[in-house]
């Protein structure tokens, strides 16, 4: 429990916020009620979401240079928190509307309705932006030739053999936008064209960054696990992994700061996760989890380019992941009970 007092701390004072924004917007007890059980809601939805995000950064951050591990810990999730939460939502409203961000977090706070449908009208882009990087991320771990252990060898073998062609998982996600292109409207497919190529050069960036600063620490499909680059990696990581769930937000209130306080609360307990992965050696004990948190990228990737399409429940990405990695975790205590006998 150590590892969650934080979070815990967190917790009680927004949900003490969340019965204080209810009582401002309604006034009423029932309208505290209600917007503090959103508040509790929206962190559980970040949380259920996010576990695979939290063994991922785990794998990062367990051969990272401390110091930077330690600025990511507290630098970088200060920025996720208020970034993604906040100013994230308040860009795009000021790009779609063009108005100034005050502008923006004005019309948040008197036309919530409005801003609502703003921040949904952006959601084909945003899909595409996420989903591009989500799945390279996932397909560079898979596709290393130089990975020994294999979760599900029929699946990662083959990936891991035609892993010496070049730009191979390039293709395949360039392949995957076009395709989703095809059967969106006209007036959406340029838009969700362009922002999965941005999605893409974004990776390439990042990957790019991590090789010129440290090229013998890209391994594994990752960034480089030291300095800058590392922090800059996981930091773009964490905004593709809360894309989804910030958009989503908005189905249960159209309220930017009930959203933020909930999503906090919920990036609070991922942090705390993460911590406790790194600081107990939990991907060394569970050989496979890092691997269910990696097919868990990809599924989410999958889910993004697919509800630029037709809508899909919250509900069915987060047990998507929770099932990747819940099950990669009960094959990894099998295979150590059996090596125990052994």
């Amino acid at each position: 429990m150590k590892y969650f007092r934080g979070s815990l701390l967190v917790t009680f004072l927004g949900l003490v916020g969340g019965a204080a924004l209810g009582w401002e917007i309604h006034g009423t007890p029932l309208g505290v009620a209600s917007t503090t059980f959103i508040v509790a809601v929206l962190a559980v939805l970040e949380v259920s979401l996010s576990f695979d995000n939290a063994v991922v950064n785990a794998t990062v951050l367990r051969e990272m240079d401390p110091v930077w591990r330690h600025r990511f810990i507290t630098w970088g999730i200060a920025i996720a928190v208020f970034g993604m939460r906040v100013v994230f939502p308040l860009a795009i409203v000021a790009v779609i509307a063009h108005i100034d961000p005050w502008e923006a977090l004005v019309l948040s706070a008197t036309r919530p309705d409005e801003y609502s449908r703003i921040i949904a009208s952006a959601h084909v882009s945003v899909a595409a932006f996420g989903g591009a990087f989500l799945l390279m991320v996932g397909f560079k771990h898979f596709l290393d030739q130089d990975k020994e252990v294999h979760w599900i060898p029929v699946v990662e073998r083959p990936l891991a053999y035609v892993g010496r062609v070049e730009a191979f998982g390039l293709g395949i996600v360039l392949f995957a936008l076009w395709a989703i292109g095809t059967w969106l409207p006209e007036h959406e497919r340029y838009g969700f064209l362009v922002a999965g190529i941005f999605g893409l050069l974004t990776f390439i960036g990042v990957d790019g960054i991590a090789a010129v600063l440290d090229p013998a620490d890209v391994v594994a499909g990752a960034a480089t696990r030291s300095g800058a680059a590392a922090f800059l990696y996981l930091e773009v990581l964490d905004a593709s992994f809360s894309f989804d769930g910030v958009i989503g937000a908005f189905a249960l209130s159209n309220n930017l700061f009930v959203i933020a306080i909930g999503l906090g609360i919920g990036a609070m307990f991922v942090r705390s996760l993460t911590i406790m992965l790194v600081d107990r050696g939990t991907l060394t004990e569970y050989r496979y989890l890092e691997h269910g948190a990696f097919y868990a990228i990809i599924a989410l990737g999958v889910i993004m380019f697919v509800e630029a399409v037709t809508p899909i429940p919250e509900s069915v990405t987060g047990l998507v992941g929770a099932a990747f990695i819940g099950l990669s975790f009960w094959h990894s205590l099998r295979d150590n009970r059996r090596e125990g006998r052994a």
